[in-house]
């Protein structure tokens, strides 16, 4: 297996950090998108059992997050994500031009996934979501949010909102691995990117009907950083026919780092194999 790392610049001219993992003759490509405030290093073993099993993935640190250019914890407009993800859907492309792709999205990353899809499913055979950020565990009242707004104007950079570490996982080791990540956000993210996230929760919930691409949901029933509703909901709104929703009973929301991980991935392989396999035969007939 091939792996390795480096920069690519961004259409604002950011510099974007990314991280691949190939096998030697790639049948596919995942296109990883990590979730708010880690970064695409914590998908290391994952990405070697896609390599093992012949796909091959690239996975960039997200604006502001890892080791990208960006303030952490912000972003002024969503669509810097899913532009960002364009730009390296098409670096990806120019190292495997003739192969199929597929889109993998975790939490954050699920939402980005999902909005990105909205307009350019076409360029990938299947999509897998694991904990999607579709709704938030609890949410906000109206006042709450039209006073986030308020504050997203006229202080956009202030922290309003963090993360709880203890609910990434119920294996303590990933907790406290986690915690001591020198390259995950630990502090609270801004309040324009609060207002953001919500934006694009709407957005895909009302524009869901148009992806119609193979599509896989995965989701822990006990997560507490985003809403298993919201998968359902999603899983609800997408017209694919091919479409499944997997809820893990008792796992919390980095379903890929739980204690029961190998079953978790074992089921999104042979969930792959068959829809690359068909991607490839109608990439084949082209």
């Amino acid at each position: 297996m091939d792996s390795r790392d480096g920069f690519f610049q961004s259409g604002s001219g950011a510099n974007i950090f990314y991280r691949c993992w190939a096998p030697a003759e790639p049948r596919a490509v995942t296109l990883l998108v990590h979730g708010l405030a880690e970064h695409s290093g914590r998908y290391e073993e994952f990405a070697c059992l896609l390599a093992d099993a012949g796909i091959a993935t690239f996975a960039l640190d997200l604006p502001g997050h890892g080791k990208s250019d960006g303030k952490p914890g912000h972003v002024q407009d969503f669509h810097e994500y899913t532009d960002t993800l364009g730009e390296f859907l098409a670096l990806a492309r120019q190292a495997h031009p003739d192969i199929t792709f597929v889109l993998f999205g975790h939490s954050m990353g699920g939402l980005i996934a999902a909005d990105f899809l909205l307009q350019h499913q076409g360029k990938f055979v299947a999509a897998v979501l694991t904990g999607p950020a579709i709704q938030a565990p609890r949410q906000p009242s109206t006042a709450a949010l039209l006073i986030n707004s308020l504050i997203a104007t006229v202080a956009p950079r202030l922290g309003v909102m963090q993360l709880d570490a203890s609910g990434v996982s119920r294996d303590p080791q990933v907790v406290i691995a986690y915690e001591n990540d020198p390259l995950v956000f630990h502090g609270k993210v801004s309040a324009r990117l609060v207002t953001e996230l919500f934006a694009a929760m709407d957005r895909v919930i009302a524009n869901a009907a148009v992806i119609r691409l193979p599509l896989l949901i995965m989701h822990g029933s006990e997560d507490r950083l985003t809403a298993v509703e919201g998968s359902q909901l999603l899983h609800e709104k997408v017209s694919s026919g091919d479409k499944q929703i997997v809820i893990y009973d008792g796992l919390y929301h980095e379903i890929l780092n739980e204690p029961e991980r190998k079953k978790v991935i074992a089921d999104i392989l042979r969930w792959l194999d068959s829809r690359i396999n068909r991607g490839s035969s109608l990439l084949n007939m082209q």
